[in-house]
């Protein structure tokens, strides 16, 4: 077995890397790999929508999505609407979960936000784990800087063959984005589902929003990475 692997992309379809995931956890379940952590953007702006009738795929929401230039993707995890496009950085955390532990929602949550403190630490930045109202997606394991939402997490959980459990986790890391704009598409989804919630921009802030330089894409991917190693928790 291989135990690691690190996949980085600096511009890649939404589709694509989702295929990239099932690739994954399929070469996890036949034992040809421990984990796989996967950085990317988004190459084009793209609306991803947890799959299933809560969220419908309408013909107006894909209509009015893309008069805005925005195209539309459902998928298995998340439960809310997620807006991806360039300047949002995406952590796909791949791993087989330790037989020596019984698997927990919260624990696997908490490694992966464990991860995440390291990272901004080293902009010498402190983080918060918890819910902010308003926001895209909303849950318990945001990460939060002066009380605004910077990152969104999300997990599933897929059985293995003969035992075992792989786990997907994943962060949705705010980097250089304009929050008026990308809401929009998340609002008009809400809208058209007839829901009567709204996200604000105001609740969330971009790393870029906290830090006086501009490190590079390569740059922030080596530093999540590093984040990674510095945490031990993946060993």
């Amino acid at each position: 077995m291989s135990p690691n692997k690190l996949l980085r992309y600096q511009q890649i379809s939404v589709a694509n890397v989702f295929d990239k995931e099932t690739q994954l956890i399929k070469q996890i379940q036949a034992g040809e790999l421990k984990q796989c952590l996967m950085l990317w953007q988004a190459k084009q702006a793209t609306l991803v929508l947890p799959a299933g009738k809560k969220w419908p795929e309408s013909d107006a929401l894909k209509t009015e999505l893309l008069a805005d230039k925005w195209l539309l993707h459902a998928r298995k995890t998340g439960g809310a609407p997620v807006p991806q496009c360039p300047g949002v950085i995406n952590l796909s955390h791949l791993y087989l979960w330790s037989s020596d532990t019984p698997y927990s929602i919260p624990q696997a949550y908490e490694n992966l936000c464990t991860v995440l403190q390291g990272f901004f630490q080293q902009f010498n930045l402190v983080s918060h784990t918890h819910a902010t109202e308003f926001s895209y997606c909303d849950g318990d394991y945001n990460m939060n800087i002066n009380g605004k939402k910077i990152v969104g997490t999300a997990q599933r959980v897929i059985l293995k063959k003969g035992g075992g459990k792989i786990v997907l986790a994943q962060a949705f890391i705010l980097i250089d984005v304009l929050l008026d704009e990308i809401i929009k598409p998340v609002n008009l989804c809400y809208q058209l589902s007839a829901k009567t919630e709204r996200v604000k921009a105001q609740v969330h802030t971009t790393l870029f929003e906290q830090i006086t330089g501009r490190p590079t894409i390569d740059k922030l991917y080596q530093q999540l990475t590093q984040a990674f190693v510095d945490s031990a928790l993946y060993r």
